[in-house]
């Protein structure tokens, strides 16, 4: 909705069309679920003001309008990009750390306060289920926060009181994965959240722990359990040979 005010704030909104919405659509089609997001958020604010403000507005440019969809499961990065990470921007460095250590979404882990860490715990937001709940705090993620200057209440800081957006570290993500060639092109932000999971069952922890601290479903959590047992049945086969 910001992001929408900055944009459109001293334009007449009954002026909007639906070229002009399938445009702004079709120009995110890059970050899918970032475009999916806006044109949705276009419908519901359409329809409040519509429906619950009566304003004189006409029908919902947005409605009907197809979403992308979720494109393919997200990837877990290899350790191959997590090694490279030292050559990103300092809040694309942070974010990573933030989403590694705490099982986050991006969105959640972009928006973090630094009140949220409190010694050996944190308190961990999670999106889809829209409630905050308390995990340990993982030594390495504490020991690279001491390293990040407080410059507001929230660890990627915009200012005193509000965090830095998701597009930008989207944006400044995106031009770094870049720099790392071709190989790094299928990988997003998101796929750190992934390889959080898959770390976890690699070290051994169980389901039921593994959801403690990503709060995902149990199918979700099975899925990348299995791609976790692969490497390590994999592995030991070659400690046999």
């Amino acid at each position: 909705m910001d992001h929408i005010l900055e944009k459109n704030g001293d334009k007449d909104v009954r002026r909007t069309t639906r070229a002009a919405v399938r445009a702004a659509h079709d120009k995110l089609s890059g970050t899918p679920r970032q475009a999916d997001k806006y044109l949705q958020t276009i419908r519901r604010l359409w329809n409040y003001a519509k429906n619950d403000l009566d304003w004189p507005l006409d029908d919902n440019p947005a409605a009907k309008i197809g979403l992308f969809g979720r494109q393919r499961e997200y990837e877990p990065w290899p350790e191959w990009m997590v090694s490279k990470l030292s050559t990103a921007p300092r809040n694309v460095q942070t974010t990573a750390e933030l989403i590694l250590g705490t099982g986050q979404r991006p969105g959640a882990a972009i928006a973090m306060k630094w009140a949220q860490v409190d010694g050996d715990w944190m308190d961990v937001y999670d999106e889809k289920g829209d409630e905050m709940f308390t995990v340990y705090c993982p030594v390495p993620l504490r020991a690279y926060l001491e390293t990040v200057t407080k410059s507001g209440a929230h660890i990627l800081a915009r200012n005193l009181t509000e965090p830095l957006t998701y597009d930008g570290i989207a944006s400044a993500f995106q031009k770094w994965r870049k720099s790392l060639g071709e190989d790094a092109k299928k990988y997003s932000l998101h796929g750190l959240r992934k390889l959080a999971i898959v770390r976890l069952a690699e070290a051994g922890c169980t389901d039921a722990q593994i959801q403690a601290v990503t709060n995902q479903s149990p199918e979700m959590v099975a899925y990348y359990r299995r791609r976790a047992s692969r490497k390590i049945l994999s592995k030991a086969a070659h400690r046999n040979e």
